[in-house]
């Protein structure tokens, strides 16, 4: 890195701060998915996809976060009902957490890092 060409240092800098958000993004979506599906049990894709935005800010079209939805219930960690939608009785999906998925979000919660917040050198 230049330090006499601040802007190139910039840009370098926010190049390397979006690779880590990407990659990040990628690595926690499941866990993400999973425990939002936990807190509101049975949930719809549209209520999922608002909360993921709301808690964490990210930007996932609707047809990226149905991807991740099939391949969490083919992978067995996610279930899905039809039920009848209010006024319309039109058909939605209302996915939950299986117990596979309860047991996957678990071992990943026993293994983040948590950092303690006083620590002695």
């Amino acid at each position: 890195m230049n330090p006499t060409h601040p802007g190139e240092n910039e840009e370098w800098m926010s190049g390397r701060i979006e690779s880590w958000v990407e990659t990040y993004k990628k690595a926690m979506l499941t866990p993400v998915i999973l425990r939002l599906v936990a807190i509101h049990q049975p949930v719809t894709i549209a209520t999922l996809l608002a909360d993921l935005t709301a808690r964490t800010g990210w930007q996932i079209t609707e047809r990226g976060l149905y991807r991740t939805v099939k391949r969490l219930q083919d992978s067995g960690f996610l279930t899905s009902d039809d039920v009848a939608a209010p006024r319309t009785g039109a058909k939605r999906k209302e996915l939950a957490l299986s117990d596979l998925g309860a047991r996957f979000l678990e071992g990943i919660d026993a293994n983040l890092v948590q950092l303690p917040e006083n620590s002695s050198h």
